[in-house]
């Protein structure tokens, strides 16, 4: 009888550390979709904003006031402590991420919007290599 309970409770630990792993697994998916659906946004949205920010302020600061968000977005983003079925992957976007952030720097001089540097700047070619993980970070919640 004794034996018996041993085994149901091992079972039970078990399977409740499994699935605290999944749901783990599960919050990261979604962490990691929403940052890379900011991303994607704002790399559809950013070309004609570019275009429009060259004769209209408003516009520009709406521009620099996206990077800026963008910018703490990865920064929170990087700080998430990934699932271990997902370290490696993690570790990727990080990296994409900083050299994402490094361009953004090199946009935002002294915080402000350098407009000539922004469209000369590899910003929307770097967020579309940063989005091509997104097939694997999907199938991370299967």
């Amino acid at each position: 009888m004794i034996l018996i309970v041993i085994l149901s409770t091992s079972l039970l630990l078990g399977a409740c550390s499994l699935f605290e792993q999944a749901n783990n697994s599960l919050q990261y998916v979604d962490q990691a979709t929403q940052h890379i659906n900011k991303l994607t946004d704002f790399a559809e949205q950013a070309p004609q904003m570019i275009k429009d920010a060259a004769t209209n302020p408003e516009t520009k600061q709406q521009l620099e006031d996206q990077l800026v968000s963008l910018k703490k977005e990865i920064e929170q983003f990087n700080l998430i402590d990934a699932p271990s079925l997902a370290k490696d992957l993690h570790q990727q976007l990080i990296e994409k991420n900083q050299v994402l952030l490094q361009e953004i720097n090199k946009v935002l001089v002294n915080g402000n919007l350098a407009l000539d540097q922004l469209q000369n700047s590899p910003i929307i070619s770097t967020i579309s290599d940063i989005s091509s993980l997104m097939n694997r970070i999907q199938n991370l919640g299967l």
